[in-house]
C-alpha cells in the first residue's frame, strides 16, 4: 500500500482532474508502463536498444493522449507528477493507494 500526505494527495488529485478524457487514461494506461519497463531494461547491454524504442514510443502514447485531453502534461509545471502518475497507474492497476483528508488542510 501506499500512503500519501496532504501535499502528494493534492497532487494525485490534480493529476487526475488532468486526465479525464477515456483516450487520455487509455493512452496513460499503456504508455506509462512502456516507460517504466524501459528504465528497468535500459542498463542490460542487450536490452538498450529494445528499451529505447520502448521509451519513445511510451512517451508517445503520453503525448497524443494529452493532444485528446487537450491539456499540457501535468510534468510541466510540477515534475513531482511524473512520479504521480506512476502511482495513478498503479491505482488504475488496483494498487491501493491511501490518501489522505485534503478537506482537513
Amino acid at each position: 500500500m501506499i500512503r500519501l500526505n496532504h501535499e502528494w494527495t493534492k497532487l494525485l488529485e490534480s493529476y487526475k482532474a488532468d486526465h479525464q478524457d477515456p483516450r487520455n487514461q487509455a493512452c496513460h494506461k499503456v504508455g506509462i508502463p512502456l516507460i517504466l519497463g524501459s528504465l528497468a531494461l535500459a542498463p542490460t547491454i542487450v536490452g538498450l536498444p529494445l528499451a529505447a524504442g520502448m521509451f519513445t514510443v511510451g512517451w508517445g502514447f503520453q503525448f497524443v493522449g494529452h493532444a485528446f485531453e487537450g491539456k499540457k502534461p501535468s510534468f510541466v509545471d510540477d515534475k513531482r507528477a511524473l512520479l504521480v502518475g506512476v502511482i495513478w497507474w498503479l491505482q488504475k492497476q488496483g494498487f491501493q493507494v491511501q490518501t489522505a483528508d485534503v478537506r482537513a488542510s
